[in-house]
């Protein structure tokens, strides 16, 4: 597509703009357009980020500013490579080989810890503190491939959403295992009385985050396309 013919340079020029807005809607460049809102800290990640993170009632305020720093350093780091495209009528996979943290034997090992020593946390010595500084500590990186998958509705390509697997090897949350972290006479604000899921406070971030960017992102195709019309 880059390469065009002298011959043709007119017809280029007369249609500069539609050929523009055409070559920015491949599967492959929705993709890209779609990690690169993480590298780039986007408004619409930053706004997820924020708005989760301000309902999150066990976490202090010094906590989610912590907490929101970490992430969008995280999504700054991920370094990712487009590997295959294949289209088939209007529907599509793009597959994508990413590399970030892996967080996953941090969070476990953190999980475990304070079941062992329950006695440690409270209001000045919070959980949410605790993890946070395991998973500054991560150094290790983990290179995962995610097929998107996409359809075209209207002319425009959509990605659909992602797994929660998917979504785990984005955040590096990938392999934290379910673990009871309910503990007993723990004071610590931070004490909740339930099964943490698979991802914990970051993992339930990025999951929420991403869903909500991905619901932004068709509502931005929607807007443009009738913009177009």
């Amino acid at each position: 597509m880059k390469k065009v013919l002298y011959c043709l340079m007119a017809i280029v020029l007369l249609t500069g703009c539609s050929c523009s807005a055409n070559m920015g809607n491949t599967p492959t460049k929705k993709v890209e357009e779609y990690l690169n809102k993480y590298q780039t800290n986007d408004d619409d990640v930053v706004s997820d980020l924020d708005n989760v993170l301000t309902n999150d009632t066990t976490l202090t305020s010094d906590e989610r500013t912590d907490y929101s720093d970490f992430m969008k350093k995280h999504y700054q780091d991920m370094q990712y490579e487009i590997k295959d495209e294949m289209i088939d009528g209007d529907t599509a996979t793009v597959d994508a080989e990413i590399t970030v943290r892996n967080y996953a034997n941090a969070i476990n090992e953190a999980n475990q810890y304070r079941i062992d020593n329950s006695d440690e946390f409270n209001d000045e010595n919070t959980f949410a503190k605790y993890r946070l500084d395991r998973l500054k500590e991560v150094t290790d990186t983990e290179t995962y491939t995610i097929t998107f998958h996409l359809t075209k509705e209207n002319e425009e390509w959509k990605i659909e959403n992602l797994s929660d697997d998917d979504l785990r090897k984005l955040s590096g949350m990938y392999g934290v295992t379910d673990v009871n972290t309910t503990v007993p006479n723990d004071t610590s604000d931070n004490t909740t009385n339930d099964t943490d899921n698979n991802n914990g406070i970051i993992g339930d971030i990025v999951d929420d985050a991403t869903d909500d960017m991905t619901d932004n992102n068709t509502a931005n195709d929607n807007n443009t396309n009738n913009d177009n019309r």
